[in-house]
Order: C-alpha cells, then sequence, then structure tokens
C-alpha cells in the first residue's frame, strides 16, 4: 500500500478532472477523503508501514479506496485511458520495489464504502509514536490557547 500511498494525490488528481461520474464513482471518492479524515489526514507517524500502529488499519482503507476508485476510473471513458496509464505506473514501481498487495495482516479485509474504518483510538496510548504526537498537539494547542487568553499584565502607574 505503500506505492497506493506515493501516487493518491496523482489518483485524486484524475479523480477530480472528472466532469461525467456516477453514484459508484462519487461513492468511492467520498468514502476514501471521509476514512482519510478519520485517519487524520495520514499524518501520524508509522500508521501505514507499522501494523501495531492504530491507525494502520484506516490508512489501509483509506488507500484501499483509492486504489478501487482507480480501477474504477480505468472503466470509464473520459479517464480510462489515464487511469490505465496510472495503474501500470503503479504496477511498474510495486514490482521494482518489491512490494505486494498481501503483505499487510489488513490486505485480506474488505472494506465497505458503507462503513468507516475508525483509528484504534485505545491503542494509541500503547503506541509510543502515535501518543508523543497527540501529547505534542495537545501541549501545542494549550500553549497556543494560553498566549491568546491570557490576561495582559497590567502596567504600572497606569491610571
Amino acid at each position: 500500500m505503500a506505492v497506493i500511498a506515493r501516487y493518491r494525490g496523482e489518483i485524486l488528481d484524475l479523480a477530480q478532472r472528472q466532469t461525467a461520474t456516477d453514484p459508484t464513482f462519487r461513492r468511492l471518492y467520498n468514502q476514501g477523503n471521509l476514512q482519510f479524515t478519520y485517519c487524520l489526514w495520514g499524518l501520524m507517524p508509522g500508521s501505514l508501514g507499522d501494523e501495531e500502529s492504530p491507525f494502520n488499519e484506516c490508512s489501509h482503507a483509506y488507500l484501499a479506496a483509492a486504489k478501487a476508485l482507480l480501477t474504477y476510473m480505468a472503466m470509464m471513458p473520459a479517464a480510462g485511458r489515464e487511469a490505465k496509464a496510472l495503474i501500470s505506473d503503479i504496477d511498474a514501481e510495486m514490482v521494482r520495489s518489491g512490494a505486494s498487495w498481501i503483505l499487510c495482516q489488513y490486505s485480506g479485509e474488505a472494506f465497505s464504502t458503507g462503513a468507516v474504518v475508525e483509528p484504534r483510538w485505545r491503542d494509541i496510548f500503547f503506541h509510543l509514536p502515535s501518543l508523543a504526537v497527540i501529547l505534542a498537539t495537545v501541549a501545542a494547542l494549550g500553549a497556543a490557547a494560553w498566549s491568546i487568553f491570557r490576561s495582559p499584565a497590567p502596567r504600572a502607574g497606569a491610571a
């Protein structure tokens, strides 16, 4: 899925350029974007490469949606040629990098466009990279709130 992750931007760019869409196309596109948001926009460390990451399964879900969208676009008249060329590029890179669809524990799982795969929120406390990012974010937000809302010090001699 790391190869799909590198091509996700190109897949979405191709999808955004489509003017003639259908409900299946829109469902795949929206599911991938919704899933990406639930997965905190792919910003958590190790979310794709670390099988123990609480964000690993949801990362695979948004990438599976991108792959399904690309496969679907390959059958669309307006996008077919570009989608097939992109699939060919992805296949070639997968061969070069020795990647495989079945290396991950979640590759065999079916992802439904009717359900969102959430991160395993409770496991964040046991996954140090994820916990560090969450704590750093909370600390930064707390510091920002403190600096914005703190009372200004009274001036000496002010009337």
